[in-house]
């Protein structure tokens, strides 16, 4: 799962799809509406393969994270993230995430994982399928 060709916009709603890029501005797709316009590099972007969320011992990239939500809750999340109390939030991280630092991850920043995760599964962006694994040559036999 390649995250690094998906941002978040600091500002603007949803994630972006980069589409292409020129001299001092990247071309985005919006994930919510599907138009494109363009980001300049003063705005303050950040790939999801970037990020990651605080845990009691080491930082967890996002896509880890949103395989654990894959793995609790399938294609779907279970629950309505947007209306969820904030301690409805948190149980449901603390499912996907046992080690997540309480102190340093936001009730927002719960929600953000949920609907990010959810707008990527609608718009298949995230694949959680197994790379298939090649047999490993042997080695060939000296005569």
């Amino acid at each position: 799962m390649d995250l690094s060709k998906i941002v978040s916009i600091s500002g603007k709603p949803g994630l972006y799809l980069i589409k292409s890029q020129a001299v001092g501005r990247i071309i985005v797709e919006s994930l919510i509406d599907g138009k494109c316009a363009p980001a300049f590099a003063h705005d303050r972007m950040s790939s999801l393969e970037e990020i990651s969320i605080f845990s009691v011992d080491e930082d967890k990239p996002l896509k880890e994270v949103f395989k654990g939500v894959h793995d609790k809750m399938g294609d779907q999340v279970d629950f309505d993230f947007k209306k969820a109390s904030n301690e409805v939030l948190r149980a449901k991280f603390l499912e996907v995430m046992p080690d997540y630092d309480p102190e340093a991850v936001y009730p927002s920043d719960i929600r953000k994982v949920f609907a990010w995760y959810q707008m990527l599964m609608d718009k298949h962006q995230l694949d959680f399928t197994e790379p298939e694994e090649t047999p490993a040559e042997k080695p060939a036999e000296e005569a």
